[in-house]
This record gives structure tokens, sequence and C-alpha cells, in this order.
């Protein structure tokens, strides 16, 4: 009576662990797309390594007009953008190693364990296509003409809502208005107020 849904249940789980054994060949094609992808994990680390020096440089140069005198800010701005610099300089070779060293038991390991060999295969018959790397290629002004006709189409809703929270921030900070617009503020808009007869 139990027979044959434990015989399906053994030849399932022979089935799992034959997909999930890793072999020589296996292996070596795992090898083959982590070569093929090393630019992309490479360009990751890189983005890793050089976002704490991005924030840093942002909160950087929100704060200098608060707390450099104006004929300092630029040789001080210099001097941070130099410091940023210097930490991506040493920061990008760590972590760039470091990736491209654990890719193999991280991404190699998902590869091995969720692929067939046959899979492996065609993963880098795709990876070489010349079609798919001239796909790839156009990536940047497939994504520039979207986004140039998306700003277009969404600009009449999207600006007076920007302007909104805009002049909501600046409210909340207390100062008549954030840079950088061209909404003039609230006060400017009406006469100031007259002072009261005696």
């Amino acid at each position: 009576m139990y027979k044959k849904p434990l015989l399906i249940l053994a030849l399932l789980l022979i089935a799992v662990s034959a997909q999930a054994q890793s072999t020589p060949a296996k292996k070596e094609l795992v090898a083959r797309i982590l070569k093929l992808q090393q630019p992309a994990i490479e360009a990751m680390a890189r983005n890793l390594a050089e976002q704490p020096a991005g924030e840093l440089l942002d909160r950087a140069g929100a704060a200098l007009p608060a707390r450099v005198p104006p004929e300092k800010r630029e040789a001080v701005a210099k001097e941070i953008q130099a410091e940023a610099r210097k930490f991506v300089d040493e920061a990008v070779p760590v972590v760039r190693d470091r990736a491209i060293k654990l890719a193999p038991s991280t991404i190699g390991a998902l590869l091995e364990e969720k692929f067939t060999e046959d899979e492996l295969k065609q993963v880098i018959a795709i990876i070489e296509s010349p079609t798919y790397n001239k796909f790839q290629q156009m990536g940047g002004e497939m994504q520039k003409v979207l986004l140039e006709k998306v700003i277009a189409d969404t600009r009449a809703t999207i600006e007076p809502k920007v302007r909104a929270l805009e002049l909501s921030i600046a409210k909340q900070l207390g100062v008549a208005q954030a840079s950088g617009t061209s909404t003039p503020p609230p006060s400017a808009a009406r006469p100031p107020a007259r002072p009261a007869s005696k």
C-alpha cells in the first residue's frame, strides 16, 4: 500500500541528489562562468567600496557651508575630496580581491547546487553570445532613451510634488527656501507686513 509513494519519494531524492552532485566537469563550467563574470564582480566590489566615501562626501558637502568660513570652503572641499579619493584607492583593491576570492565559494557554490551541467553550458552560451553582448552594450543607451521619455511624460506631474516637498522640508528646517529651486518661497510671494500704525 505504501510502496508506491515511497518509491516515488526515493526516485525524487535520487534525482535531486544527482542534480546537486558536483563533478569535475561541473566545477570547470562554474569556474568558466565566474571568469566570464569577473568584470561584473569587480564592478560590484568597486561600487561597494566607493559607497561609504560617496555618502561621507554628500554629508560633508551639506555641512561645509555651516561649518567652514566662505574663504576656506574651496580648500577644505579639495582636501576632503583628496581624502575620499585616497580611501577609494586603498579600499577598492581590498574589496575587489576579496570578492574575487569569495566568488567560487558563494556564487560558484550556488551555481553548482542549482544548475545541471547542461544548464551551465547554456548559461555560458548565453554569456558568450555576440547577440547577448550587443544587447548588454546597449543597456546604457536603452536606459537613457527610456529615462528621457519617462522624465518628459511625468515632469508636469512630478515637478509640483517635488517643489511642495522641498518647501515643506524647508519650512520644517526653518529656512526660507531650499536651494536649487525656481519657485519663490511663500514669503516672497506676498508683500511684507506693514508695521502697525500708532
